[in-house]
């Protein structure tokens, strides 16, 4: 039995949110029937993103709606409030949060009071001070970029097939993306595979037109695959076409051109930022320690260290891998920042809250790392999983069947599914939908209105 009413508060809608609030919601459902338990989740979008689909959705592979799952309707015994967690004052047990009401009353944030915090704020971009980067750059952490990137490519091939002006054409058809990580190659293997196949429409760009820049800082990229996988990961992409640039910095993007450390200099109006991600600007907002790297610091139980009543996991946590000692790993290593590890880690942290109402002994989390897949594009990929490399066609069959089987509620995967299917059957689509990002820009041409000037010159575009 829970022994006192208790106001559960979880910061963030990512995975450690909606599979902790998930979790909570089904061993806590009499209490919550009584009315004794409260769990309330605050994030900044009605929708859980799975990344790792991302890439797919760029390419027309899936349906963005199907990358996304709607908090309101899994979590149905839970509070869903949309905004964003600003400050937290633990000491009081209080958040700040906006949200999309606050602007409009003109009274600033709201406090929210707790008895359990979760901490699950993500992670946001991290950029280095490139200039041009923030007036040109483009991210790939959310599906409204994924899907506004796919616009951007597609619409650049237009913009190269209408002109007449050899340099305009050379920068449209000229693409940088930066970051060896899953989301810069993935993104890449699969917009790179989405435009080759486009092009067969237009009747004035060939595949090899296009140029595909890779920019990675270290000396490999995909990491997470292993050294062999990443060496092939890099030959099968350049078998491709595609210059992939190791050791090699982007040094500025001003003016449309991409200026690269090694000397290198690229007229281009497509440069995707995928160079890693730092913790959200929330936890430094708070009262809770943190690690260096800005993450809380965090026990095997999943608790903030040195605090009661505070929990924190995913990216924004620096979670003890208690497997690394004996494996033959690194004592005091922490758990990788990846949806793997977050998923494991919501069960542990709910099963955990649950323990601490009833008065019973924590668990402790523990997982080894059981491997990485990449996809590279249709029928391509890299894998290492369990000690076993694959590469290629089986790599990209795991790749599919492992995220199809992470992806949350049978919804989800029987849409996915259906969508791969029908993908197999018909042709891909090659439309670009800019304009949806500006849907008002028309009508207000039309009602004697001035056009938008972001983006300028292109009312109706996404670029």
């Amino acid at each position: 039995m829970v022994k006192e009413r208790a106001r559960i508060l979880v910061v963030g809608g990512g995975y450690v949110g909606m599979y902790t609030a998930l979790r909570l919601q089904r061993r806590l459902k009499r209490q919550l029937d009584r009315g004794e338990v409260e769990i309330t989740v605050v994030t900044p979008d009605p929708y859980m993103t799975y990344q790792p689909f991302l890439p797919e959705a760029a390419a027309g592979a899936i349906s963005p709606r199907h990358v996304v799952v709607p908090l309101r309707r899994v979590l149905d015994r839970c509070r869903v409030l949309i905004g964003e967690a600003t400050a937290v004052d633990h000491a009081k047990r209080a958040v700040t949060v906006t949200t999309l009401a606050t602007g409009e009353e003109g009274t600033g944030g709201q406090r929210l009071s707790y008895d359990h915090l979760v901490l699950a704020p993500g992670s946001v971009s991290r950029t280095l001070p490139v200039p041009g980067l923030a007036e040109h750059g483009i991210g790939f952490k959310t599906v409204e970029e994924a899907i506004g990137l796919r616009n951007h490519v597609i619409e650049q091939m237009d913009i190269a097939s209408s002109t007449r002006d050899p340099a305009i054409r050379d920068a449209a058809l000229t693409f940088v993306f930066v970051g060896g990580g899953f989301a810069g190659v993935e993104a890449l293997g699969e917009l790179e595979d989405m435009a080759r196949y486009a092009a067969r429409y237009y009747h004035n760009v060939q595949p090899e037109d296009m140029k595909w820049i890779l920019v990675e800082a270290s000396d490999r990229i995909l990491p997470e695959v292993g050294e062999e996988m990443g060496r092939y990961a890099v030959t099968e992409l350049r078998r491709r076409n595609i210059d992939v640039r190791l050791e090699t910095r982007l040094e500025s993007c001003a003016d449309r051109v991409a200026v690269l450390s090694d000397g290198a200099r690229f007229p281009t109006r497509t440069v995707v930022w995928t160079a890693g991600v730092k913790p959200h600007p929330v936890l430094a907002a708070s009262d809770l320690p943190r690690n260096g790297r800005g993450r809380l610091r965090c026990t095997p139980e999943l608790s903030v260290e040195g605090t009661t009543h505070a929990w924190a996991a995913g990216d924004a946590a620096a979670v003890p891998d208690v497997t690394a000692g004996g494996t033959g790993g690194e004592p005091g290593r922490e758990c990788a920042p990846n949806a793997q590890h977050a998923v494991r880690q919501a069960k542990v942290l709910a099963d955990n809250i649950v323990h601490t109402l009833r008065g019973e002994p924590l668990d402790t989390y523990a997982h080894a790392y059981a491997g990485s897949v990449a996809s590279l594009g249709l029928h391509k990929g890299v894998a290492h999983v369990y000690g076993r490399k694959l590469k290629g066609y089986p790599a990209w069959f795991m790749h599919r069947a492992y995220h199809l089987s992470r992806v949350p509620t049978f919804n989800r995967k029987a849409r996915v599914f259906a969508e791969w299917t029908l993908a197999g059957l018909f042709k891909r689509e090659i439309v670009s939908l800019g304009s949806l990002e500006h849907p008002r820009a028309e009508f207000e041409l039309a009602a004697g209105g001035k056009p938008s000037q972001d983006p300028p010159h292109n009312p109706k575009g996404s670029s």
